[in-house]
């Protein structure tokens, strides 16, 4: 496996690589790998001749500093774990190789950028499209992986790649979980003993609505997630979204459509982490 700090290396060589006519799948990552990673990684070295994985922390989506000061970073582990997958490339560029001159391309894409995340977190998806946008720019992989544990960012990368008309394959990741029904993030390793314990709770809440929305309104199973996750003490909702799976709207009422999905962010802890989750009811 080789790591590659300038771009233009890489380039290069994915250059010749595409002369012997190989594919190229992209895992874009922002590191502190986890096997939530490892498993798009994994996939996407069964599909394709070969596999690039980029670890960079992009500092244009986050809105607070502090976030983007605490994100782990752990690139020699990282790289460790990508050698064990298969990988066949890394790029870890620094903030200047990545963005040699500030990005002042805007992105949006209302309704599935500006709801949920998007309202919570002002300039975060804009951020995103900016290096994804730059990744495929840089890579041009054949198909890119993208976990659905952050379920949104795929809506609005897919809307990204349908505006820009980028010639690649946006492959959707089964979110992968600890056995206590946690999803893989990487900013768990942030969370304290205590914290680790209670988190499971969210996605509890959410699996246990399932059988209840069968006999509730949208509304009734909304409030009982809230509540039942607001009830562990050190867990906090900051929302919780029953929408659309494809416009991400809100549904009133279970018939709206026949792809409902409900999305939620929970404050955990005293620091606090933020764990983002959701659940399919209709799809």
């Amino acid at each position: 496996m080789k790591v590659f700090n300038k771009i233009a290396d890489l380039q290069n060589q994915l250059f010749d690589d595409r002369k012997q006519g190989k594919e190229i799948g992209l895992v874009p990552t922002m590191g502190a790998l986890h096997e939530g990673h490892a498993s798009l990684v994994r996939r996407s070295v069964a599909e394709n001749g070969i596999t690039v994985v980029s670890v960079f922390v992009n500092p244009t989506q986050f809105n607070d500093k502090n976030d983007l000061k605490n994100y782990p970073r752990t690139l020699e582990a990282d790289c460790q774990l990508l050698e064990q997958c298969g990988a066949d490339y890394v790029l870890a560029p620094s903030v200047e190789e990545m963005y040699p001159t500030p990005d002042n391309r805007h992105f949006e894409y209302p309704p599935v950028s500006t709801v949920m995340e998007g309202a919570h977190r002002p300039g975060h998806f804009n951020g995103v499209c900016q290096v994804v946008s730059r990744l495929f720019y840089i890579v041009k992989p054949t198909r890119a992986y993208f976990g659905e544990k952050d379920w949104q960012q795929i809506a609005v990368v897919k809307a990204m790649v349908r505006h820009l008309g980028i010639p690649v394959q946006i492959v959707e990741c089964d979110i992968v979980r600890d056995d206590d029904g946690l999803a893989r993030s990487s900013r768990n390793t942030l969370l304290s003993k205590e914290e680790r314990a209670i988190a499971p709770n969210i996605y509890k809440a959410l699996k246990s609505s399932l059988a209840y929305a069968k006999k509730h309104t949208v509304k009734e199973t909304h409030d009982k997630v809230v509540a039942d996750i607001n009830a562990v003490d050190g867990l906090d909702v900051e929302y919780f979204s029953i929408v659309d799976g494809n416009t991400l709207q809100d549904v009133e009422n279970w018939d709206d459509t026949p792809y409902v999905v409900g999305c939620i962010t929970v404050y955990c802890g005293k620091t606090p982490i933020r764990l983002i989750d959701h659940i399919k009811y209709k799809e």
